[in-house]
């Protein structure tokens, strides 16, 4: 999570950046290079949560807030998925590509703005979505241990 986070950073920071002036380049290989490196521990995640069941949740939880929590944590993993996979399609999908920590890496596409501008849009709102879906879970736990009191909010804890 971690990663993520720091990819918003520096993705909010990056856009803001005015266009053709140099830290706009190193900003935007900087978050694609930890987008990469973020791919890794996602798709080990993946592996993990389709090979492993989550714990069940106490039978204390309501019916309908159970399929939200649900919904809500199969949403972060398309979310994660598609913003990872949308970030990677639309940089070679430009000029530019990506710059690895510096290192170019074979550019898979071509310069195509039509293309580069559908993945561009996905992988935009894809975050504001995931933000959202973070928003919402922060909200429920808050609401477990505020409210509830029922010991849901613990179980997240490490």
């Amino acid at each position: 999570m971690v990663l993520v986070f720091t990819l918003y950073g520096v993705g909010w920071h990056m856009v803001g950046i005015p266009k053709g002036t140099p830290p706009v380049a190193y900003f935007y290989n900087l978050h694609k290079s930890i987008g990469l490196v973020a791919a890794i521990p996602l798709v080990w995640l993946i592996c993990w949560r389709l090979t492993h069941a989550a714990p069940p949740l106490p039978v204390i939880i309501a019916d309908w807030q159970v399929k939200a929590i649900k919904a809500n944590h199969f949403m972060f993993y398309i979310c994660l998925v598609a913003m990872t996979l949308s970030g990677f399609i639309e940089s070679n999908f430009t000029k530019y590509g990506i710059r690895f920590f510096g290192y170019l890496l074979p550019v898979l596409g071509w310069d195509d703005k039509a293309i580069y501008y559908l993945f561009n849009r996905i992988h935009v709102y894809t975050s504001y979505l995931f933000i959202t879906l973070v928003a919402i879970h922060i909200a429920g736990a808050l609401g477990h241990l505020l409210l509830e009191k029922d010991g849901v909010f613990q179980r997240m804890l490490p």
